[in-house]
């Protein structure tokens, strides 16, 4: 009988196994934001203008991507965001062909680049671009213009100082919590986003988003860094 006993047991172990192992995601997603430059004109007569580069966002993206791809190796699922609009105006203030120029970065680096123009086209992507019962997100992080409550896709580019395209931290409920996986790594790389938003992020999505606690600098070539004194990072 003790014998028999631990053959169901055994059985019932293995059976339960694979069902765990059916309900687990088959893939992960390293997903990667890069909102857009400002226009010089609107720029240019400021104490501390922005973006003299247009590159800014998309060169500490580029860093990054290749942090992933050396993490995760050659098959992981990396899929690039990329708010269109901001590169277009900027490419006719450069005289040069921008688009094309961040098209080569995806072929570089063997990703999948998704262009938006507007919110929703970034919350269609993060809920439905993918199998989420399948494909969760392992990693999403933001390079772009932000405030304590949003991330400004277009900051400076239609209107002085002022944005026309983001994502409000009241609207976070729009993502839904299925599409990450356990224990996903989310940040910020933007301004102020530890102030506020990383607090209202974790409540919608239920996974934690580093942000700062002051202004960040991309005028570094390697990383990202804080430039507020006493500035820190908080999740």
């Amino acid at each position: 009988m003790k014998h028999r006993a631990l053959v169901i047991l055994l059985i019932l172990a293995c059976a339960l196994s694979r069902s765990a192992r059916a309900d687990e995601p088959s893939q992960k997603e390293y997903v990667i934001i890069t909102g857009g430059c400002s226009l010089y004109e609107w720029e240019k007569f400021k104490k501390e203008p922005h973006d003299h580069w247009w590159a800014n966002f998309v060169h500490a993206t580029r860093v990054r991507l290749d942090q992933i791809r050396a993490q995760y190796g050659p098959d992981a699922k990396i899929t690039w965001l990329v708010y269109r609009t901001a590169y277009e105006k900027r490419s006719i203030q450069e005289g040069r062909d921008l688009i094309s120029m961040i098209e080569s970065v995806r072929d570089a680096e063997h990703l999948n680049l998704v262009w938006f123009t507007k919110q929703s086209e970034l919350i269609d992507y993060l809920n439905y671009g993918q199998d989420r019962n399948q494909v969760k997100i392992a990693d999403l992080e933001y390079f772009g213009h932000s405030n304590k409550a949003c991330w400004l896709f277009d900051y400076s580019c239609e209107i002085d100082s002022a944005s026309k395209c983001w994502l409000h931290d009241s609207e976070l409920g729009q993502i839904k919590r299925v599409d990450f996986a356990h224990g996903a790594f989310c940040k910020s790389w933007g301004c102020h986003t530890g102030e506020e938003m990383s607090s209202y992020w974790h409540t919608a999505t239920g996974t934690r988003m580093w942000g700062a606690i002051g202004r960040t600098d991309y005028s570094n070539d390697d990383q990202v860094v804080l430039s507020t004194p006493g500035g820190h990072w908080v999740d």
